[in-house]
């Protein structure tokens, strides 16, 4: 006779396999811009009005970079040097954030990310393609003055002058790649960022809207 207290084959697999499946099911709105350019005020206002639960990748970034893990110091490290954290770090973090918020999530709103195409590809085979990319448009000149504004209160380990530059710097040189990315697959919608907090929601608004 077999053994009663077995686990039927392949149920851990199964149950993997569930939660995949389910999370390409999700709506997911990506929101694009570089720093400063206010897209973490507009997320904030799209939860309260939408739902969504919402992922800024920094955010998780600079919480594992807090702890005392090996892997919270070299993202602590690379941070700090305004480089790029490796991609299966962040791949890692997202997924399992997404998964613990899988079973009450009306959708997922997701800043920050993708910065590049090998990271948009890397999504599409975690999650599928999103319901809409929106990117907010900001002057370099722009983004820095708000950053620099921003590091006076802040605290952020990432907010000083030295690091803006380079994390600028990084945002531009990859920024037309991702756009032309999403573009081709006519799913950006570029706003404006220069513009007021409230006329930049309303468009914003309009772009969520539309997808009902």
């Amino acid at each position: 006779m077999g053994n009663c207290n077995s686990k039927p084959a392949g149920s851990g697999s199964n149950r993997r396999q569930s939660s995949a499946e389910k999370l390409k099911s999700q709506t997911v709105i990506l929101i694009l811009g570089g720093p400063g350019s206010g897209k973490n005020t507009q997320c904030e206002k799209i939860v309260a009005k939408y739902g969504y639960t919402h992922f800024c990748i920094g955010d998780l970034l600079r919480v594992e970079a807090s702890y005392t893990t090996s892997r919270g110091r070299q993202i602590r490290e690379t941070m700090q040097k305004g480089d790029t954290v490796p991609l299966d770090i962040v791949m890692e973090l997202l997924r399992d954030n997404m998964l613990a918020k899988l079973d009450k999530a009306k959708g997922f709103l997701i800043d920050g990310f993708p910065r590049d195409i090998t990271q948009a590809e890397a999504f599409e085979k975690l999650v599928g393609l999103p319901k809409v990319v929106i990117m907010y448009e900001c002057s370099a000149e722009t983004m820095v003055k708000r950053l620099l504004i921003r590091g006076q209160t802040s605290h952020r380990f990432d907010d000083n002058e030295e690091t803006i530059k380079k994390r600028m710097e990084g945002y531009l040189k990859l920024e037309e790649s991702i756009i032309n990315y999403y573009q081709n697959k006519k799913l950006l919608r570029k706003i404006l960022g220069e513009e007021s907090q409230e006329d930049v929601f309303l468009k914003t608004c309009a772009v969520l809207d539309s997808l009902e």
